[in-house]
């Protein structure tokens, strides 16, 4: 079940859960989200993860076969586990943690008629909590997805051709991510976040407002997914902006960056710069203990100091935040917004993008991911920060 080479990272992870267990006085918790369960175990398998406050964790599987190691039991049905509880020597839970935003309400009641706890918790957030901070390994590939997320980046200007649509110039890019190894399926979480590998924006599309909570929205290609690129034709005076998933591992780097056709008027440049500004402001103020709330505001204030503010992060629809975690999910705690109350912690991994939408021109601005250090924060996706004319 868990690669050898791996076992201290997991170890790590197992331990952080037991104590954020015992924080809130639980003594079991139960994980069939596929993001849950490969996070604990380095694998994607059709089943639940158990993890009691004492001992070491369990796997009752369902799919696939073969799966052979210490505390693995196959099961066909949940109300197998009871029986294989008495059968380990394993208590059943008076507190248990179910995945309670993520489940089912059928699922979540057939599990709680398993256990019959006399207290339940959520586990949703639990994890999420749990997942903000990255282990050494999830660090590691989160540099091997950055690099790769670079050389797709550097391929781009090959990819264009006048006369082209924005949907065309896509096709083009995903063919070079999965050819430089991308995984192509973007994991979100909740409702109503399906994106397909990525988003371009180009134009007068950058200013089309969405129902997902993005920082951009775009028309997309059909009502069944309204965001991204539409059909646009991409004409000389209009930007780009690019905003592909860096999912080269099972963590995904998270980068934006404007590309141009031909010149672009003054006012995209300046917007642009501002956007730089804003990122160089949060490089020398970030650093744990700073309030994700405070990040924002020195955003948002730079936005109104160059006044800008109308165009900042979307015109009609403005998105209210300027930042998020990142890691297995593209949109993983903590989110920098004017009301969070989280607070940098290091081991953090997060994406900034500020942006700015030029009526007439499109979207422009950056987005990068940090890493949170001990001192400061460090930048992940190193490419190029200026418009890039095709």
């Amino acid at each position: 079940m868990i690669q050898k080479k791996w076992l201290s990272d997991f170890q790590l992870k197992w331990d952080r859960m037991k104590q954020a267990m015992m924080k809130i006085e639980a003594d079991g918790c139960l994980l069939s989200v596929d993001v849950n369960l490969y996070y604990l175990t380095g694998r994607v398998y059709n089943g639940f993860f158990y993890m009691p406050a004492e001992g070491d964790p369990w796997f009752f599987v369902k799919r696939p076969a073969g799966i052979n190691c210490d505390h693995v039991e196959y099961i066909h049905k949940p109300e197998q586990m009871a029986e294989l509880f008495a059968n380990n020597g394993l208590k059943m839970p008076r507190k248990l943690l179910l995945e309670a935003d993520e489940l089912s309400y059928n699922e979540y009641m057939r599990l709680l008629a398993v256990f019959n706890p006399e207290l339940t918790g959520n586990a949703t957030a639990l994890m999420r909590n749990l997942r903000e901070i990255k282990t050494p390994h999830e660090i590691e590939m989160f540099r091997t997805s950055a690099r790769l997320h670079e050389k797709t980046y550097a391929e781009i200007p090959d990819c264009f051709h006048y006369g082209m649509t924005d949907r065309e110039l896509q096709y083009e890019i995903e063919k070079r991510m999965r050819k430089n190894g991308s995984i192509g399926l973007v994991r979100a979480f909740g409702d109503n976040m399906d994106i397909f590998m990525g988003s371009i924006l180009a134009g007068d599309n950058a200013a089309q407002p969405s129902p997902f909570d993005y920082a951009l929205g775009g028309g997309g290609t059909d009502a069944l997914s309204p965001v991204g690129a539409n059909g646009t034709v991409l004409k000389k005076g209009m930007a780009i902006m690019i905003d592909m998933a860096g999912n080269y591992t099972a963590y995904m780097t998270d980068m934006t960056r404007t590309y141009s056709v031909g010149t672009l008027p003054q006012a995209a440049y300046r917007a642009h710069q501002t956007s730089i500004l804003i990122q160089s402001e949060i490089e020398k103020k970030a650093r744990p203990g700073v309030a994700c709330a405070d990040l924002y505001k020195i955003a948002a204030n730079i936005a109104d100091q160059e006044g800008l503010s109308p165009y900042f992060m979307g015109l009609s629809q403005q998105a209210k935040f300027i930042g998020h975690g990142i890691g297995i999910q593209i949109n993983e705690l903590p989110v920098l917004t004017p009301k969070s109350k989280e607070k940098l912690q290091t081991g953090m991994v997060f994406a900034l993008e500020p942006k700015f939408v030029v009526p007439g021109t499109g979207a422009v601005g950056i987005e990068n991911s940090f890493l949170v250090t001990e001192t400061g924060i460090e930048k992940l996706t190193l490419f190029k920060e200026e418009i890039i004319k095709l």
